[in-house]
């Protein structure tokens, strides 16, 4: 935008607001590293509250953020109150923010700012809740005359001045991923387990409050996950990755060079995968199965509700010769009976199950969306129709031989998924198509996600935006059938 604004002739300010988190990502220093040689005017706020790298809010409360750059900013964090003690307590404290640190001072001993290092006007740094001092520091630096690229290191209190936010920053889920990997990392001491700054909200603090050595936090670093569990894979060791659905998409060169090509067995659990209620357009799950299910060697997989979550936390423990992952969603399971001492069932590679006996129609699910097909055949019995519902299981490898019975037995064949274009539905199609399916008389239709950013809302409400609803489903199947849809 300030090299867009150069070009243009235009003396407007540029602001890029940047969290401390945001700051150990890749991206962020190469940026750094670039706008110190377009020498252009530029205003980079970073807001530090103490959250770099923080293994999210657990069970035991909020732990303390790890990593070496949560060091330096604390380091810089205390760097007035030196210059006071140093000078006597002569030099007024904005004086000191504003003018002494741009100049690179050394602060006992210490050295230049890091950011100077890079070529970067320090000033900081600065309560970011005293408002007077923030507004006054933001106007002298409006002031300078070509001041090139300044950063204003703002320390915040996250959430402050809301008291849920300070009481717990982040919400916690997937207790049972975590229970049933601990179940199975209790009879393999080879299963590790690897996160990016995650800890609390994908719940491996309960894992690593068991096995400390064998959970590893490589912070906000998803592509150092997947390369750092390859290289643990090369030594025989068994690790599980968990990375947000939405964070998935900052990996798939890694996935691919790192892990895919040499078919390293590197588990990947997809978290808060699908539709995400309030986490809104930036979080939009919808893109996970379609990205892994078209690499070569990967072994694809998502459970219908908790109980089938962890047999496919140890059907992935047991895959040794290429890699594997598993997605699921945020928030609560159906309340399926939990295997004892939390301990999977390994299930057979590429084959679904079917959960009701029909014979018109159909209803092949992936992932937690069965629910809704087990629903929506309930609403189809109120008009004599039979239908058969497939928990598929397995995106990749497909359950051939279940997928030619159910087109040869019926008439409906419908795949539902909560997921994009390109997906589940789209490997079904293929099969179908490759194999002669699609030329008899079957009637054919695969349910998936619009192709759109689901806005925020609840669950519920997105899935009725987005036409998934066990409602849409029986009214799909009624009008391939030729029946009175409007009756639902």
């Amino acid at each position: 935008m300030a090299a867009g604004r150069d070009l243009l002739g235009k003396n407007n300010h540029v602001i890029v607001v940047i969290s401390d988190g945001a700051m150990t990502t890749g991206q962020a220093y190469e940026a750094l590293n670039n706008v110190s040689l377009l020498d252009s005017n530029l205003i980079i706020i970073l807001n530090d509250n103490n959250q770099v790298s923080l293994p999210i809010a657990t069970t035991d409360g909020s732990p303390p953020p790890v990593g070496a750059l949560r060091k330096a900013l604390k380091r810089l964090r205390q760097a007035p109150k030196a210059i006071t003690e140093r000078d006597g307590g002569q030099a007024d404290e904005i004086v000191a923010k504003v003018d002494l640190y741009p100049r690179g001072m050394m602060i006992n001993g210490l050295g230049a700012c890091f950011f100077e290092e890079l070529g970067l006007h320090y000033i900081g740094p600065v309560d970011g809740h005293n408002l007077e001092e923030l507004v006054h520091i933001m106007k002298v630096v409006k002031a300078l005359p070509g001041q090139g690229t300044v950063l204003i290191h703002v320390v915040t209190e996250k959430g402050k001045g809301y008291a849920p936010a300070e009481a717990a920053p982040d919400k916690m889920h997937g207790v049972y991923f975590a229970e049933s990997l601990i179940a199975e990392a209790e009879r393999d001491d080879k299963i590790v387990a690897i996160h990016a700054g995650m800890e609390g909200g994908t719940e491996f603090n309960l894992f690593h409050k068991r096995f400390p050595d064998r959970c590893f936090d490589v912070e906000i670093a998803e592509r150092d996950v997947v390369t750092f569990a390859a290289g643990l894979a090369t030594k025989g060791l068994k690790p599980f990755c968990t990375i947000y659905s939405s964070f998935l998409r900052r990996v798939y060169y890694q996935l691919v060079h790192d892990v895919d090509l040499p078919k390293l067995p590197v588990r990947f659990a997809i978290d808060s995968a699908g539709l995400v209620g309030a986490d809104g357009l930036t979080h939009c799950n919808a893109f996970d199965t379609t990205l892994l299910a078209c690499l070569p060697n990967m072994v694809v997989m998502a459970p219908s509700c908790e109980r089938e979550l962890m047999n496919m936390v140890a059907t992935a423990a047991t895959i040794d010769d290429k890699p594997s992952c598993f997605r699921y969603p945020r928030g609560n399971g159906i309340g399926s009976i939990i295997p004892s001492f939390n301990k999977g069932t390994p299930v057979e590679v590429g084959k679904g199950r079917v959960l009701e006996e029909g014979t018109r129609v159909a209803i092949l699910g992936y992932g937690t969306i069965v629910q809704s097909c087990v629903a929506a055949a309930r609403l189809l019995q109120r008009f004599g129709i039979s239908a058969t519902v497939v928990d598929a299981r397995f995106c990749k490898p497909l359950d051939g031989e279940l997928i030619r019975q159910l087109a040869r037995e019926h008439e409906v064949l419908l795949s539902v998924e909560e997921g994009s274009v390109g997906g589940f539905g789209s490997h079904v199609t293929h099969f179908l198509a490759m194999n002669g399916l699609l030329d008899r008389n079957l009637k054919w239709r695969a349910m998936m996600l619009p192709d759109i950013y689901i806005d925020h809302g609840t669950q519920r409400e997105q899935l009725e935006q987005a036409g998934l609803s066990s409602k849409h489903i029986a009214t799909t199947i009624l009008t391939l059938i030729g029946e009175n849809k409007d009756v639902i």
